[in-house]
This record gives structure tokens, sequence and C-alpha cells, in this order.
């Protein structure tokens, strides 16, 4: 039989390289001496003292040292354990020691040895001649020369290691590491010459005269020179050595040998196995080399564009800037991936020399099996050491990159201004959808952050990260697409290119897209270099390996994977197609599910959740049809990756054996299939790989297309004009006004605007605000008031006139903002007050100027009794977006934040709209003239003139285009505005006679508790995953019959795959039996067609699993949609927005990719098991003990490390969502915290949140190698141990057998490890899946039946009857309304009134039965108990107090479902004033067509109301709630409204729940409620007779008193009443 020369070859180079040690030639002779590798450690001696020296003197240590005083106070124990603790503790200390013994030991051996030496004797050991020790030449005095080098290299060692024990500080670090390095070099002397010979045949060690002297020596050798340095722990070297921490992070001073397998983590892992729950504070602590303060100082100069302009650097890509910072973490990671590839051959390389020594029976073997026996063991440890030494170093860069970005968008998202733009959501891969304005859902992070097979079949993971896949792009929302270009110019034209107002996104969303999903996707492409260096690499050793064994057969063979090259790439690029296609279908339906949650509350009113459900049903469909496509095409793109390396593989063997007419023999066989499949991996890597790298450089495009494009704040951008606009100051800095300028809220110099986009432009001529006075702004709704203020902020871009423009506002005093729509954090009541500032309890209770009676912030904004009502007080928590507050309490809130900090001047956007009356009336009279403005300069944006004028010594009123009416005095203003002077005179009067303290105080008396806190926690499940979940899953596939058919079709797959390799055995052992010539075409054929039935069992049962995960894909996805649509009104204010687009985001995309992945995975990787388990009881059933040894202890292994998983992955999930929230939160309030100047106080918070969420995320990382490592132990363990059974036991079974048991083996021991990883993985990817089934089994309200239809006919009227109605938010909350009883008359008009907090949005929620009720409520005729809740809600139509619009057109908001033309909705608008006849009231281009950002954010708060009215005009149903629908729009505009709706629906019945009075004194009657009881309700002239009554003393502190009482007589005509009281 022709033996393989190319491997023959390199066994016999190993061979003479292992013998290489021993010599005959004289150990002193002139020509040797100097050579002899004895002399080593004496070269590496002199090396080491001259560094020493040289580095003792150039850097002069100073030690500190005890004073002798403090020595003799301490005891002695105390004196040793400073002592030891000055040279790293107890542990350290007790290894140097070790050492130190050792090596004293070393140099007596030596000595020993040098003595012994000259006795000059042959020895025969073994029919081999051995030299004797030192070459048994005596040099002068019984010395050897050459045993001089290893003496003094123990010498020096030893005096090093006993300097290493006795110094201090980095002397000790610099000896303690000379003496490793120096002892280590001697065992690695002593292994060549004694060690390294033992693994061959003809050779001895070098120094193995004396047995019991050479050992002796060994075990000493190896305990100072590898033992001791590979266990001894590392000494913590702080980042920064002015800021070190506290305690080190295990990582940090872990063993070479803890390191390499991740022991480090072990006390974590087993004390969470032991606990059902493991605490945060049990967590290893975050290596300082990862916390945020330390990364910010690494790279802020390199990536930040503006720091970068200041140290006049020019801009360049993000790419290039983090490659600058992680240059090493690459370099390094190239390195390990070298290693990886590398240690990979050693198993084909173990099983050919192995199975040649089989072949030939050991004949003329030069190195015994056991060495080849050991390349099988070291592989997978080798290969798994190099992973997880890449992984490590990966996932190290991902947590700090995470960190860097996020950081770096943040402080970025700090400078942008917020304009009117509209950003293309275009359809490229990677892209995602909006979520609501300032929202980031959890699904940002990480779609699926568990341990994904290399080669995936329905989706391909990176082959390098092994046990994590990083949070994929597919689990999106909200972030603006942009096209894959660097070259910023040429994609800003790109990005912005979009005019479409269906896709219309608002900047906010864009900076939340960015936090929640292009940071991780960028970072997702860090496996780059296994593309471009490990996959090249691995296939050009493939190629040197295969040539070696098949010489020109595997030229052939390789020669048709170049030809075919091409074809793998085909399928890509129509997957990629595929891919945008379904992120633009995934994109559209998470937008949709994101607005749809967003304005619930509106769906359920209007009773809409059939109609959203079908549309999220449909488009959820068209995202099932692009996942079923990209799946086909995943399937097919991994057949031909996979299927070519065989087809290669065959042809290989078919040239070999029949054109080379060659003997295809077992050692060929069995080493080339694993090359083989090597090059298979890495065709399937690079094609996957490929997809993730384009869609990071996407990412990595848009994020540096949003850091150097972006519009900034005029004093952030060098292309402003605001150093000229402040150089013309006519005064001091003190002034605050405007002269000669414009703003706008784009620059029109960068872009014009788009179709659809309103041009608003603000001009002051002249205006400067009285200093430390009440300056107030008045106009119509939309002229420019909030933008007058924003103006002032720097908030719009500044357009200078002339040479002496100029705006001012000084900031050195400090600023505070109070906004229309109230921005609170997701904290407690206090803590928004307080916002960062120090507690101060005189001034929070007691007040800034004084301590009397009544002068304490919280009563002068009317809070006390809101506090009151809540159990915890002010430390009640406000929930996410302060649903546990009312609009009037987070006004007051907000204001009182203003109040409390030092600011002098208070800018406030109207901040009575969102307050009923009489507390809008306290707000004036105890605050705005209370001691807490004194010495303020207030500017205060406001609709309630009449209320306010009186007090304001400077008024400021605007015409409906921003342009300035008058300014100046009251006087002066009333001189000036005919309607502000008609206004201010009728309510000049009765301001004047404010009533008395002890009444106001009465009325704002509560007499209801409620509990602190709103927001549920989310629950945390405990132990595994449960049988409902599973059930759930099962199920949603098809049920039992679908899983015994793919059960039963993988058996057929996976036999025939271990069939073909036993054929190729069966085959290799036909030469040997064979008389005659092999039938070599039977043996081909036979395998060709057992490959054709392997691969097409595979393509059938692939697509066959498809299928059914498509089918639960929709499954899953429309039951929570049903569920979340059809749950309560409570349920959804408890749940913030994010936790529910989260399971349609986040979960729902780890189901769709992650899981049923997983799942497949799982059932292909369970059949193998059992499959290669039964092929090795067949061959060895002996070998089935230490099979179900190996299976015991990989579960064992397995459950500790899930226990331990889930709950690191629990507190990765906490953790994630305060960093989540207080992002969102800041981006949503980016205008306050600029006003206060709390940027920097935002960004420390930041890092604070962005550390604790990475404590979490390293062990989360880390924890899969820990895993990963004990399971390739055990796989080596398995492999070696049975190649030696067959070697030493069983060589009678031929080496055809061997090989073919070899390779079942290896497949088999990866199965266990596969089963296991992904048995683990399966439990913790269903999280995804059981955080939506817990969102199934939520309350919901009771679903449409039958008996619940009202006849055809109804309603005929819009007659309401109430009869003793209770009602309450939640059943264990108290009562909201009490023992209501009230009817109406079809068409009558119903007012309804009452303090913040009595009830009347209660109310309106009652009759629409969106909270739990008790009672009677009877609509014409009809119980609305027993009815159908469509039916009811459809036909009583609310407009809720909060407005809300979606993100699209003004024609979609108003007609979502197209059941109107455009001549109704024209008239609508007309109706509610919001156009006039010839344009919109404010100026602007508005149509139809207008686009509206997201939450309607590019409209006035009025505007939104306006809209929402329309909305609810054009239904024209038999009975309307008004619930405050006018509270933001000035009064003419209200008197408009009102009267389109007297016409448009004056037969309907009106309820009108309204602070401003004069809305509904001409009403039919009045419905006024107090704690939620129903006090009074009659005709507004009755009401207003009873002197003593709550509307009548409502009207007398109003403001308006005449004007109220005018209305009501020119209602009712009764003049009499009013002339006796005027």
């Amino acid at each position: 039989m022709p033996r393989m020369s190319s491997l023959d070859a390199l066994e016999v180079v190993l061979g003479r390289v292992l013998a290489s040690a021993i010599s005959d030639t004289d150990a002193c002779s002139a020509n040797s001496i100097w050579h002899d590798l004895r002399l080593l450690p004496a070269y590496a001696s002199a090396v080491s003292l001259l560094l020493l020296i040289w580095t003792t003197t150039s850097n002069r240590y100073s030690v500190p040292t005890p004073s002798t005083e403090v020595l003799e106070r301490q005891s002695v124990r105390d004196r040793i354990t400073s002592f030891v603790k000055a040279r790293e503790g107890w542990v350290i200390y007790a290894f140097n020691i070790t050492r130190v013994l050792g090596a004293v030991a070393l140099v007596g051996l030596t000595l020993a040895s040098v003595l012994l030496s000259g006795q000059g004797r042959d020895e025969e050991t073994n029919e081999a001649s051995q030299i004797p020790i030192g070459g048994g030449q005596p040099w002068g005095w019984n010395w050897d020369c050459t045993e001089s080098g290893l003496l003094v290299g123990y010498v020096y060692a030893t005096i090093l290691s006993v300097l290493a024990i006795v110094l201090t500080g980095p002397s000790r670090t610099a000896c303690s590491l000379h003496a490793a390095c120096l002892l280590f070099i001697q065992f690695l002397v002593f292994a060549w010459r004694n060690l390294l010979p033992l693994t061959t045949y003809i050779n001895t060690p070098a120094d193995g005269a004396l047995p019991w002297l050479i050992w002796t020596r060994c075990a000493f050798v190896t305990l100072v020179g590898l033992v001791l340095p590979v266990l001894v722990p590392q000494v913590y070297v702080p980042y920064d050595p002015e800021n070190p921490a506290a305690e080190s992070a295990p990582d940090q001073t872990a063993s070479i040998l803890g390191f390499l397998f991740f022991s480090f983590l072990s006390p974590m892992v087993f004390r969470a196995w032991r606990l059902p729950s493991l605490p945060y504070d049990k967590l290893p602590p975050l290596p300082d080399t990862d916390w945020s303060v330390n990364l910010r100082k690494r790279a802020m100069d390199k990536l930040d564009p503006l720091r970068r302009r200041e140290l006049g650097k020019k801009d360049r890509h993000l790419f290039f800037g983090m490659m600058d910072i992680f240059w090493w973490d690459f370099l390094c990671m190239g390195f390990f991936l070298i290693g990886q590839v590398s240690a990979g051959f050693l198993s084909p390389i173990g099983i050919n020399r192995l199975l040649t020594y089989i072949e030939d029976r050991g004949e003329g073997a030069t190195i015994r099996p056991s060495v080849w026996i050991s390349f099988i063991f070291l592989q997978p440890m080798l290969n798994c050491f190099a992973l997880n030494l890449y992984n490590y170093t990966s996932m190290r860069m991902t947590v700090q990159a995470d960190s860097i970005l996020t950081q770096l968008i943040f402080d970025h998202a700090l400078r942008i201004r917020l304009t009117d733009e509209i950003e293309s959501s275009a359809s490229t891969s990677g892209t995602s959808t909006p979520t609501s304005l300032g929202e980031i859902t959890d699904d940002a992070v990480s779609s699926a952050n568990v341990e994904t097979e290399i080669t995936t079949l329905l989706g391909p993971e990176p082959p390098t990260t092994e046990a994590e896949s990083a949070p994929s792009s597919s689990s999106t929302v909200a972030v603006y697409a942009s096209a894959s270009k660097t070259e910023l110019p040429k994609n800003a034209e790109t990005i912005d290119g979009g005019n479409s107002a269906s896709k219309a996104m608002h900047l906010s969303a864009r900076i939340n897209g960015l936090f929640g999903t292009d940071i991780a996707t960028c970072i997702n492409g860090r496996d780059f270099l296994v593309v471009f260096l490990n996959c090249p690499f691995e296939a050009m050793l493939s190629m040197w390996f295969l040539w070696a064994i098949l010489s020109w057969a595997a030229v052939a063979g390789m020669l048709f994977l170049v030809i075919t090259l091409p074809i793998p790439g085909m399928v890509p690029n129509l997957m990629q197609s595929t891919q945008a296609k379904l992120m633009e279908k995934k994109d559209a339906r998470v937008q949709k599910v994101t607005e749809s949650v967003g304005i619930i509350r509106m769906i359920k009113m209007f009773a809409w959740e059939p109609l959203v459900e079908s549309e999220l049903v449909a488009r959820r469909a068209d995202e099932l049809r692009y996942l079923r496509l990209k799946n086909i095409l995943a399937i097919v793109n991994m057949e031909i990756s996979g299927v070519l390396p065989v087809i290669a593989m065959i042809i290989a063997f078919a040239f070999y054996t029949l054109i080379q007419k060659k003997e295809l023999d077992a050692a060929r066989v069995f080493s080339s299939v694993p090359v083989f499949s090597m090059l298979r991996g890495d065709m399937i890597t690079i094609v996957s790989l490929l997809t993730t790298i384009l869609e990071s450089k996407v990412s990595l495009d848009r994020i540096t297309y949003f850091l150097h494009s972006s519009h900034l704040l005029d004093r952030y951008n060098q292309m402003a004009s605001e150093p000229f606009a402040r150089s013309d100051l006519p005064v001091d800095d003190d002034i605050v006004g405007f002269h000669n300028a414009t703003f706008t809220w784009a620059d029109a110099t960068i872009r014009t605007p788009q179709a659809g986009q309103r041009d608003f432009r603000l001009h002051i001529d002249s205006l400067i605000f009285r200093k430390e006075e009440v300056n107030i702004i008045v106009g119509p709704t939309g002229c420019g008031k909030t933008s007058m203020l924003m103006a002032l902020l720097g908030e719009m871009h500044y357009e200078a006139q002339s040479v002496d423009s100029w705006f001012n506002l000084p900031r050195g005093g400090g600023i505070a903002y109070v906004a229309q729509e109230s921005w609170v954090q997701n904290d407690t009541i206090k803590a928004n007050i307080l916002f960062g500032a120090a507690y101060d309890e005189v001034r929070y209770k007691k007040g800034m100027y004084s301590r009397t009676i009544h002068s304490d912030l919280l009563y002068q904004c009317a809070l006390e009794p809101d506090l009151a009502m809540f159990t915890a007080g002010d430390e009640t928590e406000v929930g996410e977006r302060g649903l546990t507050l009312s609009g009037g309490q987070k006004a007051r809130v907000t204001l009182a934040r203003a109040l409390y900090s030092q600011a002098k001047i208070l800018l406030l956007d109207d901040i009575v709209s969102a307050l009923d009356v009489h507390t809008a009336r306290w707000i004036v009279k105890k605050c705005l003239q209370g001691d807490l403005i004194e010495a303020r300069t207030v500017i205060l944006v406001t609709h309630a003139v009449a209320l306010i004028a009186p007090i304001a010594k400077n008024i400021v009123s605007l015409s409906p285009h921003g342009r300035i009416l008058s300014q100046g005095s009251l006087n002066k203003s009333l001189t000036l505005d005919q309607t502000l002077r008609r206004q201010v005179e009728e309510s000049k009067e009765e301001f004047e006679d404010s009533s008395t303290d002890s009444a106001d105080d009465q009325m704002l008396l509560a007499d209801t508790k409620t509990a602190g806190t709103l927001i549920a926690e989310e629950e945390i499940a405990d132990g595994r995953v449960k049988w409902a979940t599973s059930k759930l899953f099962l199920d949603s596939y098809g049920g039992l019959p679908f899983w015994i058919l793919l059960l039963l079709g993988y058996s057929v797959a996976i036999g025939s795959e271990v069939l073909s390799t036993w054929w190729l055995g069966y085959w290799a052992q036909a030469y040997v039996d064979a008389t005659n010539a092999v039938n070599v075409p039977y043996y081909l054929s036979c395998y060709i067609a057992i490959i054709v039935l392997q691969e097409s069992a595979w393509f059938i049962m692939q697509f066959f699993y498809v299928t059914g995960s498509i089918r639960a894909c929709r499954i899953i996805h429309d039951t929570l949609c049903q569920s979340i649509l059809r749950s309560t009104l409570r349920w959804m204010d408890s749940t913030p927005v994010g936790r529910i687009i989260a399971r349609f985001t986040q979960d729902m995309s780890e189901f769709d990719g992650g899981l049923t992945n997983l799942v497949e995975i799982l059932v292909r990787e369970t059949v193998s098991l059992v499959l290669r388990l039964g092929v090795i009881l067949l061959i060895s059933p002996i070998w089935g003990i230490p099979s179900a040894a190996i299976i015991a202890v990989g579960l064992l292994v397995g459950q500790v490390y899930i226990h331990a998983q889930m709950c690191i992955r629990r507190l990765r999930s906490n953790w994630r969502s305060p960093l989540f929230n207080h992002l969102g939160a800041a981006v949503s309030g980016l205008i306050s915290i600029r006003a206060y100047g709390a940027e920097e106080a935002f960004k420390q918070e930041l890092r604070q949140r962005a550390d604790a969420y990475a404590r979490p995320s390293r062990v989360f990382y880390n924890l899969g190698k820990w895993m990963g490592t004990r399971s390739d132990l055990l796989r080596a363990t398995f492999v070696a141990g049975l190649a030696t059974y067959l070697v030493y036991a069983r060589q009678s079974i031929g080496a055809s057998t061997t090989g073919f048991s070899l390779a079942n083996a290896m497949e088999f021991s990866y199965s266990i490890l596969m089963w296991v990883r992904f048995a683990n993985n399966v439990e913790l990817a269903s999280n995804s899946l059981e955080r939506m089934r817990d969102y199934l089994v939520i309350d919901h309200e009771p679903p449409p039946v039958e008996g619940g239809k009202p006849p055809a006919y109804w309603p005929a009227s819009g007659a309401i009857r109430v009869e003793n109605l209770f009602a309450r938010y939640s059943k264990d909350e108290p009562l909201v309304l009490k023992d209501i009883t009230f009817e109406i008359k079809s068409g009558e008009r119903v007012g309804i009134v009452g303090r913040t907090g009595s009830g009347k949005s209660s109310l309106a929620l009652s009759l629409l039965r969106l909270i739990p009720t008790e009672g009677t409520v009877i609509f014409d005729g009809q119980p609305t108990s027993d009815m159908n809740l469509d039916a009811l809600r459809t036909n009583l139509a609310i407009i809720p107090q909060e407005p809300t619009l979606m993100s699209g057109t003004l024609r979609s908001n108003l007609d979502p479902f197209s059941q109107h033309d455009d001549g109704a909705l024209y008239h609508a608008l007309r109706a509610t004033g919001l156009i006039t006849e010839t344009g919109a009231s404010d100026g602007t281009n508005l149509t139809l067509d207008s686009t509206v950002l997201t939450a309607g954010s590019n409209f006035s708060v009025g505007q939104r109301q306006l809209i929402a009215l329309a909305r609810a005009i054009l239904r024209n149903t038999r009975a309307l709630i008004l619930d405050e629908a006018t509270a933001s729009v000035d009064s003419e505009t209200d008197a408009l409204i009102q009267a389109s709706i007297r016409k448009d629906l004056q037969h309907a019945t009106l309820i009108t729940i309204a602070h401003r009075l004069l809305t509904i004194m001409d009403y039919d009657r009045i419905m006024v409620l107090d704690g939620g009881k129903l006090v009074e309700f009659d005709t507004p002239w009755t009401l207003l007779q009873n002197e003593k009554g709550y509307f009548r003393s409502l009207v007398d502190d109003s403001g308006d008193r005449d004007r109220l009482f005018a209305v009501a007589e020119k209602a009712f005509g009764q003049p009499e009443f009013l002339t006796c009281h005027l």
C-alpha cells in the first residue's frame, strides 16, 4: 500500500525535532558549549539583570514605609498582616513562598547533579545507551560546564523569588515577573531534553542516568516553572491610578488557567445555582476599564466631531474613529483567530497518523500513537481557548463600544435643534420603525442575546461568537433610514430626499432609533475579521492539507470550488432584496403597533379595535410572506454552500481512484472529510456574515451622518451668527429681549421646506422684557407664542436681519422653563420638583424668603391637597409620562420645579391651560403674586388673558402671523389692543375683590387617598419555562402530528449522513479485504446516492419546518394583538408603553428569528445524539458507560449554567430598562434639560446607568464561555478516551472501523455539546415567548356576544339616564364616583365642572364602560351593561383631554379609514377654526396632505385639540363627550368652536367637561362634581341664584364674573337677577 509521502515526511521531521535534545558531542567542546541549550537560563539571567538595573536607575520608586511610632502601636499579628497586605495579600504571598522553596530545592538538585556527573559512567536502560548527566565529561573540579548554566539560572531565580517576598511596589512586581519567566525557561529546557524524547520510539531522556534525580527535578521544575505561574492570581493594576476600583473585577485578578477556563465566574455561577434568584450586588464588579467615565476619556477626543474640530482635526467616518480606539483589541482578535485556525488541523493530522499506524500495525512508526491521540485531545481544547480569548476580547469591546456610542450620541443629541423636518424611512436593510415621541423600547438592545449555532440552517450566525449573538437589526424600533454610503454629502441627499408623509419621522424618533437599534447593529459587525482573515487563512491551510494527502485529486476538487465560487453569491443578492422588503414590511407593522399602543385610549373610546386588529393582521401577513421567502432562500443558500464542498470531495475521491488509480484508504478518507467540512463551514460563514457586516455599515453610516450633519443649536454651530448677534447690545448683558431678529425652525440656507412642511417664521422688530417683573405673551392659537420662548432659549435658528440685530437671554442667574406639555421624569413627585438640586426643607416647605404661614412652595403651587390624595405623599411615583398625575397636577409639579430652582428668569408656557378655573385663580393669586417669584423675571405665555393680565407689568400681544401688535405696560397695551382692553376692563373689578384664604383652602381639600404608585413592576419569572408556554409553542406549530413528522424526517436525513460516513469506511476497507480490483464506480455511485438522499431529506424537512414556524409566528402575533387591544384601560395605564411595544418588537423578533431557529437546531441535535449513540454502542458496547457518563456530566453542567444564565439575563433585562428609560425621558425633554442647564447632570446619570447595565452584560457574555470550556473539555476527553481504547484495546476492528468510530464519536460529542448548549438557549430564548404569553392572560374587557347587539334602530335618540353609579379604576382602589344619579334628555347640552380630581373625566370614562362600574346606565332605553362595547362606543363619541395624533398626514388623522370625502374633511376643519376660507388660520400652507409628525409634535397643543375635535365632528354621533377639548385654545377660537358644534351637532346630546366656564354658560344644564359626588345639577341661571353654591363660587372667583352672568342672562332671559346684582 503506498504511503503518504507528505505526512510521512512530517512525522519523520517531527521525530527528529523531538530527538534533537540528544547529542553525542562533548558538552564542553569549544565549538558546541556556547550553543548548548542548558546555557539558555544563564543567558536569560544576564538579560534579566541588565533590564532590572536599567529600570531601577531610570525609575526611582519611593516605597512608603510606616513610621516607627505606628509600628510600635501595632501588635505582631497586625504587623504581619500589614506586611503581607503590602505584598498583594496572603494568596499571592503563599504562592511566592512556595516558589522560593521550589527554587531552593532545584538549586540543591542541580548541585547534586553536578557532583554526580563526574562519575563518567554509561548505563543501559531499556536497551538504549544514555549519556550521563552533564555528558559525563568532568571539567576542572568535577564541574560540568553546561550544568553551570542551569545552576546560574536557578540561583538567580531564587534570589529574585526572595526579593519578591521582601520588596513592595513596582520593584516586587518586576522581580516576581522576571523570576517567573526564568523558571518557565528552565521548565522548557528540561521538557525539551527529557520529556519530548519520551514521545518517540527511538529516544530516551537526555538526563536519565539517575531516574530518582531526573523525576525529582521534573516535579519541582514543573511546579515552579509551569504550575505556579498558571495558578497564581494576577495583581490588580488600576486603569486610572488616581481612581482605582474599591474592589477589583475577578477577571482582572484571575490566574492564567482560571482565565482560560473562565473559572473566575465559578463562585458566582454556583451561588446563582443555589439561590432562587441572584441579587444584583452578588454580581462581580465591573472592571474599571469598562467604566463609562474612563471610556469617555479614552474615546471622546477621537469620536466627538465638535471635540475634534476644537482640536483642529478633520471629520472622519465613525468606523475609523472606532478602529483608532480599538486597534489593539482587533490586533489581538486577529492573533487569536490565527491560533484557532491552526489548532483546528491538529485533529485531522492526528486521525491521519493514527489510522496510518493502525493500517501498518506500527511498522516503521517513529512517534508513539499517544502523541496523535494527544493531538485529537488538544484540538478542541486549544480551539476553545483561542475562541474564548477572541470572544472575551470581542465581548469586552462590545460592552465598551456600547457605552461609548451611547454617550457619544447622547452628548450630540443634547446639542441638536428639534426641527420640523421629514426623514424618509426608506426601505433599506436594517431600517426600523419609529416609536412614539420620546420612547425607547427594550428591544433596542438586543433581540436575541442567546447563543446561536454557527451553521444555523434557518439563520446562520457568526462562527466566532459561538456563544452569543449580538442584537439583530430585525428587532427594530424608531430609527430613520439612510442609504449605505460613506460619503456624507452623497449620504445627506439620500437620507433626506424622501418626502412621503406616510413615512415621516420626527427627529426624536430618529435619535431614539440610534440608541435602540443602530448602536447594536453597528457593533454586530465586529466579526469582520472572521471573513477577511479567519476564513481565507483556514482555506489556505485546508488546501495544503488536502494536497498533502490527495495530491492532484485535491487540486481537482479545489478547482471545482473555485469555478463554482460565484454561485453561493447569487442567492445572497436575492436575500438582500428580500431582507429589504422584509424590513419595510416589519417597519410598517411596528410603526402601526407603536402608534396603536400610543393611542390605545382613543382606539377604545372610538371602538376601533376590530379595524386596528385587521390592519395589524394584514401587515403581519405581508411581513411573514417575506419572512417565509427569506427563510426559503436561506435554506437554498445553505444547501448550495453546504453541498458544493461535498461535491468537491466526491470529485477529489473520484479523481484519486478513477484517474490516478490509487487506493482510497481509511487514513485519507477520515482525515480529509473534516477538512472538507471546514471548507463548507467557511463558505456558509462568509455568506452569513457578509449580510451582518453590510447591515453594520449601514448603521455606522447613519450614526456618522447624525454626528456630522444634524442641525445643531446655533451656539454649537460654527456657521451661526451668534457672536455677531450679541455684539451690538444697547445695554448690559442682563437685558432679555430681541431687536430686528427673525427665527425659523430650519436653516433655509441648508434646506428648503419640503412638500407637506409648514414654513413658520417668527420676526420680532423690537422687544425688551421687564426685569424682575411678570411679563405675559398673548395671542391667538398658532401665532408663535411658544416659539418666542424657544427663540429666547436658542432652540430656533436665528437669522440676523441687519447689523443692529440681536437677541439675548442672560443665563448667569439661571433659567427655569415650564413647557405647555408638562415634562416629568419617571420618578417621585419630590424628585421631579428638586430636579437634581439639593433638598432644602426650609426652601421646599417654608418658602424662600419667609417662614410665615402659607409661604411654602407646595402651598403656593396648590399641591398640598393633591399630595394628600396619595398615600406616599410627595414620594409618589409619577409613572411613565406622568400617568399617575392628571394634566393639571403635572403642570403644577413642573411649575414647582421652576420655583424651587435658583433661576432668576422663569419661562412659563401656558401653565394654567390644564387647570380648572379655581386652581388657575389660586396659582395666579398665591403663586404669581407670591414671594416665591420676587426678584425674578417671569415671561408667561397664556390664553387666560382676563385672569393674568391685571398682574402683568409688561404685556406682549401677537398677531396670528407672529408679529407684535402691542407691548408695554397694561395701560399702554389697553390703548393699542381693543380686544385686550375689553377683557381686562371686564375682569378688573372682580379681580380686586378676591376671596378669603380660608375659602380657597376649603375648596382645595381632598377626601380621597390613592396609592403612591401606578406603574406595576414588571414581573420576573422564576425557575424554568412553564408548561403553558411550551404548550403554546408546540400547539402553534400544528400540534403533535407536526412534531412526529419532523422527527421522522430528520431521522432519515441524519441517518443518511451517518450512513455516508460509514460507506466511505466500507469503501476504504474494500481495498484491504479485496483480492481483485475494487469496483470503484459501484462504491462511488452508492455514495452519491446516499448524499442525494441526505441533502434531499434536509431540504424537504427544513422547508417543512419553515412552513410550521411561519404558522406559529402568525398565530402568536395575532393572539397577542387581540389580547392587547381587548385589555382593560387600567391595565394599559399601569403598563408602560415601552413594555408593550417590546412584546411586538424585541420579543416578537426573537421569536421569529431566534426561538424558532433554536428549536430547529435542538430537534436536529436530539436526533443526531440518539442515532450516533446507537452507532457507538453497536461498535463498542462497553463504551456506552463513558457515553452515559459524559451525557450525565454534560446535563449537570448545563443545569448549573442555565440557572445562572437565566438569573443574569433577568438582571440584565431589569437594568437595561432604567438606561433606556433615561434615554427616552431625556430625548423627550431636551428643551427643558437645556433650559435648566442640566446637561451635565443628565450625562452623569447616563454614565451611572450605563455602568449598572454593563455589569450584568459582561457577566452574561462571559458565562457562555464558562459553559463552552467545560463542554469542550468533556468532548476532548471523550474522543481521546475512545481513540485510546480503539488503538490499544480494539486494534482488531481495523482502521476503517476505527476511523468511522472516531468520526462518529466526534460528531456525537459535538452533538452533546450542542444539545446542552441549545437546550439552554431554547430555554433562555423562551423567555420572549413567556413574556408574550404573560400578556395573553391579562385582564380583558368582555368580548362581543350575540346577545349584546342592540336593536337595528338604536340609537334613535341621545337620551342618557344614570342611576346609582359607582366607579373605580381598579378593584383594589377607592371609588372615584359615588352614587351618581342624573338624566340627560336627547339633544340636551350639559356642562360638567369641578375642581381637579373631582371625577369629571372619570364620569366620561364610566359612560363608555372604560373603567369598572356599578349601577345602571341607560342610553336611549338600552342598559349599557348588557351591551357589546363596540356598539356602545361607536354611538357614544368622546374627545379626550389629551389630544392624540398619529404620524402621517392631516387627512389620515381626520379620517383614518377613508370613510369621508375631502369636502367633509375641509368642512370639519373650518368648523373647528383650524382653517379659514382663505387658508390656514396661522398663515402657513396647511392642507389635508400636510405632514403630521409623531405625536403631532409639529402642531401646537391647541391645534392638536382642534384636529381631534374635527375628527369627532366627522362621526356625527347621537351623543358626544368633550373632555376639556378646547383647554389650550384662546377664548375667541373657543367661541368659534362652540358655535360650530351648535351648528354641526345640533341634534346630538353634548356633554362637555370644561375648565373655561364661558364655554358652557349657555348650555342647557350644568353638572357640578366634587369628590366624586354630584353636588349640583341644573341650568346655569338656576345655579347662579344659589349664592352659596359651588358653581356660583366658581363664577365669582373666575375673574370673568360679569361676562359669565351676561352670557347666562342672554341664554335664559332673566335680566332682573342680573340688575339686582350689578
